[in-house]
Order: structure tokens, then sequence, then C-alpha cells
């Protein structure tokens, strides 16, 4: 087991190796900041945007790469809501709308490290985080995990957990890596290709907040029901694919995990298969990168990589039409991802 008493208080990267992918997360943030898998020659890359070290992400450099973001993931519209008759207010950090926890969310805290194994079978590192009752305006203390496992040669497993103590609070946990398949430096994901398990999205209003409807993705720019281009009609959409698929109930699963997205770098010929046990997935292509500075001095633009957020809906805590995101106090949230990688 890792030091307990060096961790707790120092931001640090974390190696997990079984020999046939590499994974350097860190405890600030429970950040992914390197994952490195074969291609179809057993040539290992990096296939995720980020620094080399931990002071870029400390100095808020990073466009949430890699980390975990809450209490509640993606946007609440105004930054309000109301809970058993009480009024919230939180931060507004995007634009008129609170995104991704406030503005100290859970991907700008240092997360105490609880459980490390480094190599051999099933490496893994688990995380752990105490949110006081008020934090970033949000209701009651909740104690949160997370634990990234390699549970074969090639796939990542993550298990996030969250039990509020004292009240009831909206809890929506997701993982914000960035992936570039073709490796992290080799421009944009454009050419990609993608297929969502996902025949409706949650259409957005002029501030990216969904309008509580469910709109078919048949015949427009956000069907991926079959595999396509990423790049194929992403100028129909604006600036990008920002949005949230509704995730289907499909015939396959693993795990008691539902079939996400497929992922596919037909350079590399690398595949990510994303498993899930969420209700959607937040698909963004990284639209508002612009030329950040990352490993090895590669330089970042628009559409670098592409995030594949599983989690609730957008909103849900102000749409009731929406699957709840209000866990009870002393109940458990629980919200698993697998990432299975091939080529």
């Amino acid at each position: 087991m890792a030091d307990q008493s060096k961790n707790n208080n120092t931001p640090e990267i974390f190696e997990l190796n079984n020999g046939s992918m590499q994974v350097k997360i860190s405890n600030y943030g429970a950040t992914i900041t390197s994952l490195s898998v074969p291609d179809n020659n057993g040539k290992l890359a990096d296939v995720v945007l980020g620094f080399d070290s931990v002071d870029p992400y400390v100095n808020g450099l990073a466009p949430y790469f890699g980390c975990i973001v809450g209490r509640v993931a993606n946007r609440i519209k105004e930054g309000k809501f109301s809970l058993n008759g009480v009024d919230y207010t939180l931060p507004i950090n995007n634009g008129p709308n609170s995104l991704h926890g406030g503005n100290k969310g859970f991907d700008k805290k240092l997360w105490e490290v609880a459980g490390y194994k480094k190599d051999g079978d099933k490496p893994f590192i688990t995380f752990k985080y105490h949110s006081a009752d008020g934090e970033e305006g949000y209701p009651g203390a909740v104690t949160v995990t997370v634990t990234y496992t390699l549970t074969s040669a090639t796939t990542m497993r993550l298990d996030m957990e969250a039990v509020p103590e004292n009240k009831d609070t909206p809890i929506n946990l997701a993982q914000h890596t960035y992936w570039n398949l073709s490796g992290h430096d080799s421009g944009n994901i454009l050419d990609h290709r993608i297929q969502i398990w996902g025949s409706h999205i949650t259409p957005v209003d002029q501030h990216s907040v969904p309008t509580g409807e469910l709109l078919p993705v048949k015949g427009t720019p956000f069907d991926f029901t079959e595999e396509k281009r990423i790049g194929e009609r992403i100028g129909e959409v604006g600036i990008g694919y920002d949005h949230n698929y509704v995730l289907d109930c499909p015939d396959q699963e693993k795990v008691g995990l539902k079939h996400a997205a497929r992922l596919r770098d037909g350079e590399s010929s690398r595949v990510m298969d994303l498993w899930t046990d969420a209700p959607g997935v937040q698909f963004y292509t990284g639209n508002y990168v612009d030329g950040v500075v990352g490993k090895g001095n590669a330089v970042y633009g628009k559409h670098a990589g592409v995030c594949l957020e599983t989690q609730g809906f957008p909103n849900a805590i102000n749409q009731k039409s929406f699957p709840c995101v209000v866990v009870k106090a002393g109940e458990k949230y629980k919200h698993t991802m697998l990432f299975e990688f091939s080529a």
C-alpha cells in the first residue's frame, strides 16, 4: 500500500501497470494524466490529453482534462435548484449556469489515497474525498470514493461511489478524459469513427442547457446509431458536439453494464469500447480547447480530443421528467464505467 501520510497533502502522480497497459493518475482531481495502450502492431501510445506534471492541473490550466467532475457534473441552469422545500444557489461559472460542481469542484480537490497496488494482477488505486455541507453551495456532507482498476490486459474499470451523510443532495459524477486514439499529440479527432448506443439526445437551449425534451437522432447530424466519422456532419451543429445522449436499453450487456459507445481510430486501428450503468453520455468534441500546451510540448487545439462522459442528464435536478439525481441521506450513489481497448 502507498504511504498514506505522504500523499494526503501533496499532489502527485501514481502509476498502474499490468505489463500491457500503463495508466498514470493523480490524487489531484482523481485525474488520469496518461493512458498508454498498444496499436495493432503492439506499439504503445498515450491516448489522453494532459500534462507531464501535476503543476499545470493545480494551476488551473486544464480544461477538465482527465478528472472526476462533481458534486454534479455538467450544467445546472442559472445555478439554482430547490430540494425538500429549500432553495439553493450555486456559483455561476459557465455563461449563466453552474458547471461541473462550481468554482472548486471535485476536479480541483486533493483526494486521499485510500488504497494502491501499482502492478501485478489487477493493479488499482482508490481515492477518497470528503465534501463538506455547503461546499460550492450544495447541501449536506458527502463521502466519495473512486477506484481505477486494470481488470485485464487492456481494460480499465472505474467505480465511483458517494454517500450523503446527513442531507439529501444531488450527486452526478463524471469522468472527463479527452481521448485521442491516434495519440494525444496527433492532431484532431474528426477522422475518428464513433458509434453511440443512443437513439435520442436531450436538445439544448442557447446556453447549452437541456430543454426537457427528447429528440430522436434519426436523420440528424446527431445520429451515430451506426458508426460514422465524427467530422462528417459536425459543421451542422455549431462549434461541435456537446450533447447528452439518452442511452438505449441494449441487447448486449457486460458485467451488468450497457454498451454506451465505440470509438475507433483508423490510422492506429485502436478501438475503445465504453460500457456504463449511467442513463446518459455527454459527447463532447473539445470545442473550447485552444492552444493548450500539454505533454512533451504538444499543442492541443480545437477538437484535439473527444470526451465520453457517462452521467445523469444535465440539469436533471430541475427537470422532473429526467432520471432523478437526488441521493437520499445514508443511501449510496454508484456509477461504473468500463474502458475496453483493442486493436
